[in-house]
């Protein structure tokens, strides 16, 4: 009995982890970061989702692939910072 129980509860743990898991991640943009990886699989602008020019580096090391910036991040709306009340 008691071997049932924790089978439940690790299955119904395992369910609830399944249910919120791709609520989390569907807020991640990968044309949100400033440095895309291009090449002949990936395309242009080809996957965006590296913060620094040494991350993307990595990943394209060994590959067809180069580091460009993102051109929706360069020429995309301008954020501006909020202003200070003086």
């Amino acid at each position: 009995m008691r071997s049932a129980m924790w089978g439940l509860l690790v299955f119904a743990a395992l369910g609830s982890g399944w249910l919120v898991g791709p609520a989390s991640a569907a807020g991640f943009d990968p044309y949100d970061y400033p440095w895309c990886i291009q090449g002949r699989a990936e395309g242009y602008p080809g996957y965006c989702g590296f913060q620094t020019y040494a991350q993307c580096q990595a990943a394209a090391s060994g590959r067809y692939a180069y580091c460009g910036y993102n051109p929706r991040f360069a020429f995309g709306e301008q954020r501006l910072s909020p202003r200070r009340v003086r």
